[in-house]
């Protein structure tokens, strides 16, 4: 005779263990993000909505990096290469995008911070990163990031050895928002009303 609840329950088993392992996957990203986020882990910065009230006398080295992806055809580059602030002195650094095309382009720029361990301890308080960007064909613009680096990174076992810290950041193309509107249709509606 032969048992037919042994390959229905088999079956059930794969199944539940297929769907468990796709929850788990689908949510590793948002959970990696979070902890990345919280932590500083693989080179994720803080936000901080203003500078920091302590200010040292020790020093660090910020260096900028630009990047961009392969099919993204605008130039990118900082506009300065490196800059000395006191730990916990508010920087503000420009990198300079640039759009050679006849064509309105959209980008997004994703970024992080080397050495990892002083990623928690490195805070922005502007940022052109935190919003997508939009070039018009030819139009060359200079974008803000204004920063600090938290003056706890002189406690902490790993960081605070730390004497060069390097803010990375890779352009990608995206699509161009819903409401986007080109500058022309914005100055009739203007005009108009």
């Amino acid at each position: 005779m032969i048992n037919f609840r042994s390959p229905q329950r088999t079956a059930a088993g794969l199944v539940g263990v297929v769907v468990l392992m796709g929850g788990l996957a689908w949510a590793s990203v948002p959970f990696y993000n979070w902890f990345c986020k919280v932590t500083g882990f693989g080179g994720i910065t803080g936000v901080a909505e203003a500078g920091s009230d302590v200010i040292l006398d020790q020093t660090i080295t910020v260096r900028f990096d630009a990047s961009k992806d392969r099919d993204m055809p605008w130039e990118f580059k900082p506009v300065q290469r490196e800059m000395v602030l006191r730990i916990g002195e508010t920087g503000l650094a420009y990198f300079e995008a640039y759009n050679p095309t006849d064509r309105v382009v959209a980008g997004q720029a994703s970024y992080n911070v080397t050495p990892f361990s002083a990623g928690g301890y490195f805070d922005k308080i502007e940022c052109f990163c935190f919003t997508e960007q939009v070039l018009q064909p030819g139009e060359r613009v200079q974008m803000p990031v204004s920063f600090f680096v938290d003056p706890e990174i002189v406690n902490d076992r790993s960081a605070k050895y730390v004497h060069t810290i390097t803010l990375s950041y890779t352009f990608y193309e995206i699509d161009l928002p819903e409401d986007y509107t080109p500058p022309e249709e914005t100055a009739v509606a203007t005009t108009t009303n």
